[in-house]
């Protein structure tokens, strides 16, 4: 979220991925430039930084230049189910240290969504069944961008045994339910925002507030800029079967409590 949450990860990431020995690191861009979308300058910072592939979302494309650079860059990828003639693609299998394979697939939710998009469901099934978990890939990631917690929740149980982790993100705020489903999927509703804890959902408290208080608005929503959490899930999985073994909510500076594996 905004440069606090860029400065999140580009500080932290090359030291966590040591001391946890991350083979894989998959991080939610679409706020990253100014809180809305992702310009190819922020892009390459992230990747730079360790990243190994860059989710999107609903502001896929609100950086004008993602439109071309998402067609040069495959690590970058945007929502399966967004416009059919959308530049990019909505998946993509990795590759990981010692010959495995990684499916990363984005979906966004319907519910309270500004814009109708395709069937989310039926789009993940496609994938799913043509990347077959302890099969094509070792593990398969699903991140569920949406704003009703029922839809990721759905998600998750529709994925369950298909998928190694399903991970719900846009609504900013960590939730407190990490788990593994009966299937061996790993779950949690929202991986919550890299950024300023100390806002309103990433953004400078004033404008907001002031919305909310008037029903008018004033001035532009900026991002905060203090101290911000680096905040996500970590999961090992079985390289056989593509199973979760573990699961856990990773905080690592800023306001709130740190976790850590």
């Amino acid at each position: 979220m905004g440069r606090a949450g860029r400065r999140a990860v580009t500080e932290n990431l090359p030291r966590l991925r040591q001391e946890w020995r991350l083979d894989f690191v998959v991080v939610n861009g679409e706020n990253a430039s100014n809180g809305m979308g992702l310009s190819g300058e922020h892009a390459k910072l992230l990747l730079d930084a360790g990243v190994d592939c860059l989710t999107l979302g609903d502001h896929a494309f609100d950086q004008k230049d993602m439109l071309q650079f998402i067609e040069k860059e495959p690590r970058v990828i945007r929502p399966l189910n967004f416009a059919k003639n959308a530049p990019g693609r909505g998946y993509r299998l990795f590759n990981a240290p010692g010959g495995r394979k990684v499916l990363v697939v984005q979906a966004l939710g319907q519910v309270f969504m500004k814009r109708a998009y395709d069937d989310p469901f039926g789009a993940v099934e496609a994938v799913l069944k043509s990347h077959p978990r302890g099969g094509l890939a070792q593990a398969v990631i699903v991140d569920m961008h949406c704003e009703a917690t029922s839809e990721k929740m759905a998600m998750g149980h529709f994925c369950n045994g298909r998928a190694s982790l399903v991970v719900g993100t846009h609504t900013h705020v960590p939730t407190a339910d990490a788990q593994i489903l009966s299937g061996g999927t790993g779950y949690l509703t929202d991986a919550g925002m890299c950024g300023d804890y100390n806002s309103v959902i990433g953004m400078e408290k004033s404008e907001p507030m002031r919305r909310f208080l008037t029903g008018m608005p004033k001035n532009r929503f900026t991002p905060a800029e203090g101290p911000a959490t680096l905040s996500g899930v970590f999961v090992d999985t079985d390289d056989r079967t593509g199973a979760a073994k573990s699961i856990r909510m990773i905080r690592v500076g800023g306001l709130l409590e740190e976790a850590a594996p």
